[in-house]
């Protein structure tokens, strides 16, 4: 018989939280989540939803992913996730993105397995009715995914719960952790092994510790837009302005040329961090953004002048109008010593903290590579390995 409240005590019930809660469940570890909000409202239901492999760096951040990949749909059919498994279309609007997505393809692309295929003529121009065919080319990414977080991320909740037995309190602050216990707002609990996934808040818990990091806030103005013309996407859509953001593509020379060209045409995109992502939700909606804005703090203003810059870019990539129904502001822990961090703080007292927007894409794999490590079954999942 166990001596703690429970082997495994976790903080936080974002994506991180809740993958580590799913894969100490599998486990048969008895487990208990702390939420200070009264359902999960931070990073994992502000942003897209999207589970990225084709995008990501190789080495780490590429493995992990795709060891995502197929929790995702192991999850997915376990909770009845409405996950649009048909991947991402990466759109080409000028001839450097263009060949940027050749160069990917016939180079990384091939070399390192990523999925993906190059579609042009009549492949793009079949695309939704012709909707795309103003573009010059789409990467598909074979191995993309996307959710509705919002709604997505209760329901994993509730699968925890009811079919794993994990134990949630919502509405409750942790005030402190150490070795073999956590102090909340509801009372003083033991547990062998205690994981902070506390997202962006680098002050409630280990400040000392996380603060040598020196980990940034993003903070990233979002949007939920109808279509005028009725638009059932299936896919995650990005364009070519991606490419300079993600690790995927970032690094190849022909990057540096749409770089050129943005400083040279819209440098207001390089200003404000700014490349479109787009994602539908199950009611014919979609969710469009973003902006990047890097601080101690996320600043709660936001400017409509970078709105503006994002709906016309949506309207263009979308070829037509959109009726933005909720504006809001996305914000992420950002810019540490790497993609993540795994911590060890004190015994029996781990942190894992992303540093980029990529959790829902890498965090049932970090979730599942953690706890083995936490029970002796593998090594520590490290940023700059496999």
């Amino acid at each position: 018989m166990s001596q703690h409240d429970c082997d495994l005590l976790i903080v936080g019930a974002g994506i991180l939280g809740l993958a580590h809660a799913w894969a100490g469940a599998k486990r048969g570890l008895k487990v208990k989540v702390f939420e200070r909000t009264h359902t999960p409202l931070g990073a994992s239901v502000r942003n897209f939803g999207q589970a990225l492999v084709g995008g990501q760096a190789p080495g780490a951040m590429l493995n992990l992913a795709r060891q995502a990949h197929g929790l995702w749909g192991e999850l997915g059919q376990a909770v009845g996730l409405n996950l649009h498994r048909k991947g991402s279309l990466l759109f080409a609007r000028t001839e450097t993105e263009e060949a940027l997505l050749e160069a990917f393809v016939a180079g990384r692309g091939a070399e390192l397995g990523y999925r993906t295929e190059l579609l042009r003529g009549a492949e793009l121009s079949a695309l939704y009715d012709g909707r795309f065919a103003h573009h010059r080319a789409a990467l598909h990414g074979l191995d993309d995914q996307q959710l509705y977080s919002r709604e997505a991320l209760p329901q994993i909740v509730t699968h925890l719960a009811r079919d794993l037995g994990v134990e949630f309190h919502f509405s409750t602050l942790v005030r402190d952790v150490e070795s073999g216990s956590a102090l909340t707002s509801a009372g003083r609990f033991s547990a062998k092994h205690i994981v902070v996934c506390s997202g962006h808040d680098y002050q409630t818990l280990l400040a000392e510790q996380i603060a040598r990091l020196q980990p940034q806030v993003c903070g990233l103005q979002m949007l939920r837009a109808r279509p005028h013309k009725p638009l059932d996407l299936q896919h995650a859509v990005l364009t070519g302005l991606s490419c300079v953001h993600y690790g995927a593509f970032a690094d190849l020379p022909e990057a540096e040329a749409i770089r050129a060209e943005i400083r040279a045409t819209q440098p207001e995109l390089e200003t404000h961090g700014i490349h479109l992502l787009i994602s539908p939700t199950p009611y014919g909606e979609l969710i469009i953004g973003d902006s990047h804005d890097y601080a101690s703090d996320a600043s709660p203003f936001n400017a409509e002048a970078v709105d503006r810059i994002l709906i016309d870019l949506a309207e263009h990539t979308l070829g037509g109008k959109i009726e933005v129904l909720e504006r809001w502001q996305g914000v992420y822990g950002a810019r540490g010593p790497g993609p993540f961090s795994v911590l060890t703080a004190a015994e029996g007292v781990t942190a894992v903290l992303m540093h980029t927007g990529l959790g829902m894409s890498v965090g049932l794999a970090l979730g599942e590579r953690t706890v083995a490590a936490l029970l002796g079954e593998a090594a520590w999942p490290r940023a700059s390995a496999a």
